[in-house]
């Protein structure tokens, strides 16, 4: 494969970026397919741009650019799926830092008076309502989650030829999980104020069972055989997912390998994106709210040209495992909904930090990382939770163990250990060190880091 970039740097490097030369060069190669430049190419382009080469200086093209060709070949041979992790570490809460970490409960408005009536007779007629008044019209009873999923997926598919907000209706996963709903809160089980609301995710979350193409031509019938967190999070709160919904193709924009999605309001408009289907299907009433994901406009964007309420959460806030990577240092999922409160619903059900998902690689980097604090320090530190001096008292027995001489075998006296991220020495005794020394370590390859599921953790 060539490369246009690095193509015109090497003849910039040879003084010909002023000549037709490249172009006649770049020219031949694209119309004959070439994955490599000639010679005969070469001269070819020099007597068209009517340049002089001396025969040393289209070697040296010749080397530049086939070798460059060759490392992106090699890149390719990678085949890195989307769940491998850069050696990515992100922990605002540096040692010694103390704030609060109590999880309070959420706070909701009181029930609607839009719920303390009867259902109205046409149940469309409750397409544009809140989250709030949903849940509170399901959790009465007085509306059942199986006739509001049954009533959005009928606007779904009414409104999804005009607007292409729609990549895959979940409807049978959809039906099951609204008959559950019920039956749980019929029980007396009620799971929270998203409990039996039909919702629909950008399709940049894997969902087990259903495509997820990421909007892209040639990830039409992409399968994953896992849930993203956020996916989990919401059937576990006994929300109805009805949907995937559209985004541009790899999160770029409202364009998708279906079309363009439309704006509601304005037919003439796209939608905006890369949370296309989120906003213009929210704001269409076809689901009651919806998950999309912003790197740097995607929720905020769409959600202004729709007319929703989008809540992008600071880095982190949710987990992005199992969601598509555009950028790992970037990306955010956040709700997409009709008004304030509901976003607050929704985040507060899919917000929290996953553990144990980190892959290998970011773990060896998280490690080198605390071995280095705990080595200019003098002390142990508790990184990963950001406390200071946690672990620095040391017994008397440490410090005899410290003081006695190792023996040169090695296996009755003292030896390195690593263990959950902490560096110190074990005595023969067994007693434990807690003055640290350097200790050498080794990073896993692409190849071996096994431990990451689909998508960060951040992601």
């Amino acid at each position: 494969m060539l490369d246009r970039r690095n193509f015109m740097k090497t003849c910039s490097g040879m003084g010909l970026a002023g000549t037709l030369f490249p172009g006649v060069l770049w020219a031949q190669a694209q119309a004959q397919g070439a994955t490599k430049i000639t010679k005969e190419m070469i001269d070819n382009a020099a007597s068209i741009a009517d340049v002089a080469i001396a025969d040393e200086y289209k070697q040296m093209m010749l080397d530049n650019l086939n070798e460059q060709a060759k490392g992106y070949e090699e890149i390719y041979k990678l085949h890195m799926p989307n769940s491998v992790e850069p050696a990515l570490i992100f922990d605002p809460v540096l040692p010694g830092m103390k704030f609060e970490t109590e999880r309070k409960p959420m706070r909701i408005s009181k029930a609607p008076s839009a719920a303390a009536s009867a259902a109205p007779k046409n149940l469309e007629d409750l397409a544009f309502a809140s989250v709030r008044e949903l849940g509170e019209l399901v959790r009465t009873k007085k509306v059942s989650s199986l006739a509001l999923t049954e009533m959005y997926l009928g606007r779904l598919k009414k409104y999804d030829p005009a607007l292409k907000f729609a990549v895959t209706l979940t409807e049978e996963r959809a039906l099951a999980r609204a008959k559950q709903a019920d039956a749980e809160i019929a029980a007396g089980k009620c799971r929270g104020p998203l409990h039996g609301l039909p919702w629909g995710a950008k399709d940049l979350l894997a969902t087990k069972g259903v495509r997820t193409t990421w909007g892209a031509g040639g990830f039409e019938s992409q399968m994953i055989d896992e849930d993203a967190t956020v996916v989990k999070r919401l059937d576990k709160a006994g929300a109805v997912l009805v949907a995937k919904l559209t985004l541009g193709a790899l999160a770029l924009g409202d364009v998708w390998f279906g079309g363009v999605t439309r704006n509601p309001w304005n037919m003439n408009q796209g939608s905006s994106g890369s949370s296309a289907g989120p906003a213009s299907a929210t704001a269409a009433g076809c689901v009651a709210f919806s998950i999309g994901s912003e790197t740097l406009g995607s929720i905020s964007s769409p959600s202004t040209r729709c007319g929703c309420t989008g809540l992008r959460p600071s880095f982190g806030l949710v987990p992005r495992t199992g969601a598509m990577a555009l950028s790992w240092s970037m990306d955010k999922l956040g709700p997409i909904c009709r008004t304030v409160e509901d976003c607050a619903l929704a985040r507060g059900t899919a917000r929290g930090i996953q553990l144990g998902r980190e892959s290998g690689l970011a773990k060896a980097a998280r490690r080198v990382f605390e071995i280095r604090i705990r080595t200019e320090t003098g002390r142990t530190t508790r990184g990963r939770e950001g406390r200071a001096g946690r672990d620095s008292r040391r017994t008397e027995k440490a410090r005899r163990a410290e003081q006695a001489p190792r023996s040169s075998a090695g296996k009755s006296g003292i030896r390195q250990k690593i263990q959950r991220g902490r560096v110190g020495e074990i005595a023969g005794d067994g007693s434990e060190s807690l003055a640290c020394r350097d200790a050498e370590i080794s990073l896993p390859r692409h190849g071996d880091d096994a431990d990451g599921g689909i998508g960060g953790g951040f992601r």
